[in-house]
C-alpha cells in the first residue's frame, strides 16, 4: 500500500509538471491575475474588517488599483513612443557616431590595426529606419492617439483583470477549499510550511514591488534634470530590472552611458548620470530595501539570478514571473528540513 501510495504521489506531482510545462504560455495571464489577486487581498480583508462585505471592499479595492494603472498608462505610453520613435529615427546618426567617434577612439587607444567597419550596418539603417519609423508610429498613434484605440488595446487585456476580480472575491473560498485536502496526518506541519510562506512571500512581493517603482520614478527624474533624452525609458528599464541584484544598475548605466556619449559628445559632461546611480544604489541599499524588503527570502544574488534563468529557460515567460516566488516557497521548506536535521538523531550533536 504505500510503494502505491508513494507511485500515485509520484505520478501526480510529475502529471502536473508536464501539463504545466506545456500550458506555461496559456497559464500567463492566469499567473499575474493570481499575483495580483495575492497582492491586493490584504488590504480586501482590512476594509472587510471596517464591515463592508467581501464583495464591496474587492470592487473598492479592483476599481481603485485599476484606476491608477489606466492613469499611469496614459501618461507613460505616450512618453514612451515618444522616444522610442525618437529613438528609431536616430538610429543613422548613432552608427555615424560610432564609425566617426568611437571606432577611432577604441582604435587609438588600444593600438589597434583596423576596427569593424560598419558601413553596411549604416546603410541597411538608413534604407528602413523610415519604414520602421514609420510603422512603430502607426501602432503607437493607432494605441494613444484615441480614446477608443485605448479602449480596444485594454479590451485585449480583459482576461487580466476579470480573473483577478474573481480571484479576489473569492480568494479565502479557495484557499479553505485547499486546506480542506489536506490529509490529517501533514495537516499540522504544510499549514505551518504555508502560513510561512505566505508570510515570507507576501512581504517580499509587497516591498520589492515598492522597490521597483521607488526606483523607476527616482532613475527617470534624476537623468531627466541630467538632461538625457530617453530619461524615462532607461529609467523604467533599470528600475524594472532591479528585482535582479545589481542587473537593473549595470544595464540602466551601461545604456544612460551609451545615451550620454552621443548627445553630449564629451565623457566630462557624464558625471551627473553617474551621480543619478550612485545615490539610486545608496537609496536602494540603505533604505528602500531594508525597509521595504528587508531579508524576507535570505537568498543569495547568485542563487536569485540562477533561478530567474532556470524557470525563465523551462518556462519561458512565465517561468520569470514563477520563479522568486517559487524560490521563497523552496526556501521555506530548505529552512524547516535544516531545522528538523538539526534537532534529529542523525545530526548527534549537543544544541548550544
Amino acid at each position: 500500500m504505500t510503494d502505491t501510495r508513494s507511485g500515485l504521489i509520484f505520478a501526480v506531482v510529475v502529471t502536473f509538471g508536464v501539463l504545466l510545462y506545456l500550458l506555461a504560455p496559456v497559464l500567463t495571464p492566469f499567473l499575474i491575475a493570481a499575483l495580483l489577486a495575492y497582492i491586493g487581498d490584504p488590504l480586501v480583508d482590512k476594509l472587510e474588517r471596517h464591515r463592508l462585505s467581501r464583495t464591496w471592499a474587492v470592487l473598492v479595492v479592483f476599481l481603485g488599483l485599476s484606476l491608477v494603472s489606466l492613469v499611469l498608462l496614459a501618461i507613460i505610453i505616450p512618453l514612451l513612443g515618444k522616444q522610442v520613435q525618437i529613438f528609431i529615427s536616430n538610429v543613422p546618426a548613432y552608427i555615424d557616431w560610432l564609425q566617426n567617434t568611437l571606432m577611432p577612439w577604441v582604435q587609438q587607444r588600444f593600438n589597434l590595426s583596423e576596427t569593424p567597419d560598419i558601413g553596411e550596418l549604416k546603410q541597411v539603417a538608413q534604407q528602413n529606419w523610415k519604414q520602421v519609423g514609420g510603422v512603430v508610429a502607426n501602432i503607437l498613434k493607432s494605441v494613444t492617439g484615441s480614446g477608443a484605440a485605448l479602449l480596444a488595446f485594454t479590451a485585449n487585456l480583459v482576461l487580466i483583470p476579470v480573473v483577478t476580480f474573481y480571484f479576489l472575491r473569492d480568494w479565502d473560498i479557495l484557499v479553505k477549499r485547499v486546506h480542506d485536502l489536506l490529509p490529517a496526518k501533514i495537516e499540522p506541519l504544510v499549514s505551518k510550511l504555508a502560513n510561512d510562506a505566505d508570510e515570507v512571500l507576501g512581504a517580499f512581493m509587497r516591498g520589492q514591488l515598492l522597490v521597483m517603482l521607488s526606483l523607476s520614478l527616482f532613475y527617470s527624474l534624476g537623468l531627466w534634470i541630467a538632461g538625457l533624452h530617453y530619461a524615462l525609458l532607461i529609467g523604467l528599464i533599470a528600475g524594472i530590472l532591479s528585482f535582479v541584484p545589481y542587473l537593473g544598475v549595470i544595464i540602466g548605466v551601461g545604456l544612460a552611458v551609451v545615451a550620454g556619449l552621443f548627445q553630449f559628445d564629451s565623457v566630462s559632461a557624464l558625471w551627473p548620470i553617474g551621480v543619478v546611480f550612485g545615490i539610486g544604489q545608496l537609496l536602494e541599499s540603505f533604505l528602500l530595501t531594508p525597509f521595504l524588503v528587508g531579508d524576507r527570502i535570505g537568498l543569495h544574488p547568485v542563487t536569485v539570478i540562477f533561478a530567474i534563468a532556470a524557470f525563465g529557460q523551462l518556462f519561458g515567460f512565465f517561468g520569470i514571473l514563477l520563479a522568486l516566488p517559487a524560490a521563497a516557497v523552496v526556501m521555506v521548506v530548505v529552512r524547516h528540513a535544516h531545522n528538523e536535521y538539526r534537532n534529529s538523531d542523525l545530526y548527534g550533536r549537543q544544541q548550544a
